[in-house]
């Protein structure tokens, strides 16, 4: 009896703990969300609040001035998320396979190669003219793509699951007659689900947020991804001021820019793709989280 009452005891203080630490998480995103729909008036005088003290929406109309203009960087920031990850997810994970086999002769040499990629950084200026000038990524969606279609962080993560799946298992296939191609897609892939969802995750979230590469290798205004759309809105808040549309915003809020509120409107609007990915990757999440961290 003692035994089942201390058992329910130490449930209950554990459900406790999970329960305020999710509400810990919780709370910034609703006072963003809140923040969002209150008026800067609101926010100045009394701070963020999980619930809007002055109910304004002051900061979309600004932010969707140009509704056509942020649907496209919308669109934009889709295929490159979308396209980005499985070229680079299978890139990474065909360069991390062959790196975790010991059967493999230029192993070493190769993981020293990748790993000089994270030590050695040839700088800003080198790295922009051999993307401009030798591989013509300028003024076009391959910009936003090719320069992050291998990062050896990630190829070192996935090695390490690798190197955890016996390697008995693809001899036995290479036995039978199975290729090494046939082994990597029939075998490998299907065990390594839950490294490749964490690593899907992690490159979505880099090309989702990404703005620096629109900035420095687009000169063309109808290709800027979201990012980049969304912080030239920000930076340059108060040229709205000039337009007629603008003016009209302005005298409703009172002759102030909701200059707050746009921050937190642009977080809203940015972080709908990732919140809808996370929850059909969730179940293979948690596992991939150990990539690395038993060796069987």
């Amino acid at each position: 009896m003692e035994h089942r009452i201390g058992n329910r005891m130490y449930h209950g203080l554990m459900y406790s703990i999970v329960v305020l630490f999710a509400v810990f998480c919780v709370t910034p995103f609703l006072l963003v969300l809140s923040s969002s729909f209150t008026s800067e008036e609101s926010i100045l005088q009394h701070g963020y609040n999980i619930f809007p003290r002055e109910f304004d929406l002051s900061a979309y109309r600004v932010l969707f001035l140009d509704a056509g203009r942020l649907i496209e960087a919308y669109k934009i920031s889709i295929i490159v998320t979308v396209i980005g990850t499985i070229a680079s997810l299978a890139i990474t994970a065909m360069l991390a396979y062959p790196l975790s086999l010991k059967r493999f002769k230029l192993r070493k040499a190769l993981n020293v190669y990748t790993l000089i990629t994270i030590l050695i950084n040839g700088g800003i200026v080198p790295w922009y003219i051999v993307c401009v000038k030798y591989l013509g990524l300028q003024d076009n969606l391959l910009a936003l793509i090719v320069p992050y279609l291998c990062m050896a962080w990630n190829v070192f993560l996935l090695r390490s699951f690798f190197q955890t799946i016996p390697e008995e298992i693809s001899e036995s296939a290479k036995i039978d007659g199975a290729g090494e191609f046939r082994i990597f897609l029939s075998i490998i892939v299907p065990l390594a689900k839950p490294a490749l969802a964490t690593i899907g995750l992690f490159i979505s979230l880099m090309y989702w947020n990404d703005w620096w590469l629109g900035l420095t290798l687009l000169n063309k205004v109808e290709l800027q991804p979201l990012q980049l759309l969304l912080r030239t809105i920000q930076s340059n808040v108060q040229f709205i001021a000039t337009s007629a549309q603008g003016a009209e915003i302005i005298r409703a809020t009172g002759g102030r820019l909701p200059s707050e509120g746009i921050k937190m409107a642009i977080c809203i609007v940015t972080i709908g793709p990732i919140v809808f990915l996370y929850p059909f990757i969730q179940r293979y999440f948690i596992k991939g989280l150990t990539i690395g961290a038993v060796k069987g």
